[in-house]
């Protein structure tokens, strides 16, 4: 990846700690005030973006890292791994505040919510910096195509809902004494959180187990490929991915009368078109003779 990205990565990810710090500590505030779990629900989830922001800026940096010597192909992994962890992080927390919503909706006078009013002003104040940040993170992911910066949009864009749905809960008890609406908010929160670190989980470890590309970056390639000058045709195409990198393992067929020159000069050609059109790809490109028989003691390639 470019210096311009990876410093887009970094400051998506330190973005996303500030904002976490914030919402932490005015949540824990409002929570005093309120005692509302439906502001516990969205506590627990902004300090689980507090520890998973933590742990993405730690990604990305590390991610960042040149290739050396013990890691040939970079360090791009180290962004699944921990998109994988903040899945499992995700999955803990909303099973811990399912449990308690269902606990209180089962003994509904043990719910003693107050100053509503101040509680509301968090958690729309919570709602306008997720904005700002989730914009942010959205443009970097277009640009970097990172998954750490991506999975944690995807989080803090699910942490909208929950929220909207705390302020009509406290509006709700103070105007009408309806207590129970704020479990009910509780219980969706946790649910939108349970499917979120599943998406989150799978993206994951879909990489980390060498998953090909997705169906229209390989769809891409095979155009690009299919449609370049001087190549004949194309066979073996093969991808995966590491993070916010795509590798590209792909066999071209050329004329076998032209010099290594030539050959060499179409498959850097084709190589440099393919990276154009997707920045984070690593390309590795064999050239075969037009037509040429696999060699019968190599059953992988011809």
């Amino acid at each position: 990846m470019t210096t311009s990205g990876n410093k887009l990565n970094l400051s998506a990810g330190v973005f996303s700690v500030i904002v976490a710090i914030t919402l932490v500590l005015a949540k824990l505030w409002a929570l005093w005030a309120t005692g509302a779990l439906s502001i516990a629900a969205t506590l627990a989830d902004s300090a689980l973006d507090l520890l998973m922001s933590m742990g993405g800026l730690a990604a990305i940096a590390y991610a960042a890292k040149p290739a050396d010597d013990d890691h040939t192909f970079g360090h791009t992994s180290a962004e699944d791994l921990a998109a994988l962890g903040q899945s499992l992080f995700i999955i803990v927390s909303a099973a811990a505040i399912f449990g308690a919503a269902v606990v209180r909706l089962s003994q509904p006078e043990s719910a003693h919510i107050s100053s509503e009013t101040a509680g509301v002003a968090v958690m729309a104040l919570s709602i306008v910096l997720t904005l700002i940040l989730v914009a942010w993170q959205r443009y970097v992911a277009r640009k970097t195509g990172s998954r750490v910066v991506a999975a944690d949009s995807l989080h803090y864009i699910g942490d909208l809902i929950p929220g909207i749905g705390a302020i009509v809960a406290l509006w709700l008890n103070a105007k009408f004494g309806w207590g129970w609406v704020d479990s009910a908010v509780a219980i969706v929160a946790a649910l939108i959180m349970f499917h979120g670190a599943l998406k989150i989980g799978k993206g994951a470890w879909d990489a980390l187990m060498d998953r090909a590309a997705d169906d229209e970056i390989i769809a891409s390639i095979a155009d690009i490929a299919g449609n370049f000058d001087g190549v004949h045709g194309f066979h073996d195409l093969k991808t995966r991915q590491a993070g916010s990198r795509v590798f590209v393992n792909l066999h071209i067929e050329l004329d076998g009368s032209q010099t290594l020159e030539e050959a060499h000069s179409i498959g850097a050609a084709l190589r440099r078109a393919i990276v154009a059109e997707h920045p984070n790809a690593d390309v590795l490109i064999h050239k075969d003779p037009v037509g040429v028989e696999p060699h019968p003691d190599d059953t992988r390639y011809p």
